[in-house]
């Protein structure tokens, strides 16, 4: 199979300093809202990059909230990733959305949210992921599916009749950021790139090279 010559000459949009708000995640909302506008598939899909002795991992996750400070998304706090971020207290994300030929970068802090925060969206959530929290010992090794549908059983047994409270071990994250990119394709591979970073609890705007 030959793929190397398999490319998109990009050039819906451009992308100048001057288009931009001075605080990137006011930037990134309008980016999001036209995304979904756009019916992006997947608008609030970001791949969720961590280190475990130098080791870096990846995954899709879905971005739910932006409050406390920065991107919020919830995940069992044992698993892997939740473990990484334990670890280093960094971490990185890339939202991709191909309809608009754009993607954005974000590197920063992580921390746990609040459990108000944390409460909040577990009770929003539809009765069977409430019970597939508790279900899933994320990242862990199983038996085999049967053994999860059992446990799934279980669960569901244990609160047929009662409301399910939030897993001690579930709950959200928000990645508070000091950098993010936001780049958007143009012909030729010479695609626009600006970078906020932030210097002094200012934010600083910097074009980079494709």
């Amino acid at each position: 199979m030959d793929i190397s010559s398999i490319r998109i000459n990009y050039s819906q949009k451009t992308l100048d300093i001057a288009d931009v708000l001075t605080e990137p995640i006011a930037q990134f909302e309008v980016w999001l809202k036209e995304a979904i506008a756009a019916e992006a598939l997947e608008p609030t899909a970001m791949v969720l990059s961590t280190v475990h002795d130098q080791v870096p991992s990846s995954r899709v996750v879905l971005l739910k909230d932006l409050k406390e400070g920065g991107f919020v998304f919830f995940t069992n706090y044992d698993s892997k990733k939740g473990q990484d971020m334990a670890n280093t207290q960094y971490a990185a994300l890339n939202f991709f959305w191909p309809e608009l030929e754009r993607q954005v970068r974000i590197v920063g802090k992580v921390k746990k949210c609040s459990q108000e925060l944390s409460d909040g969206y577990f009770h929003s959530r539809p009765a069977n992921s409430r019970v597939g929290a508790w279900t899933s010992p994320q990242s862990s090794v199983i038996a085999d599916r049967q053994w999860l549908e059992d446990r799934e059983a279980y669960f569901k047994k244990q609160f047929a009749d009662n409301a399910i409270p939030r897993p001690e071990n579930w709950g959200g994250y928000v990645v508070e950021p000091f950098e993010i990119e936001f780049w958007q394709g143009r012909p030729s591979r010479l695609h626009d790139r600006l970078k906020y970073r932030l210097e002094n609890n200012q934010w600083i705007i910097e074009r980079l090279a494709p």
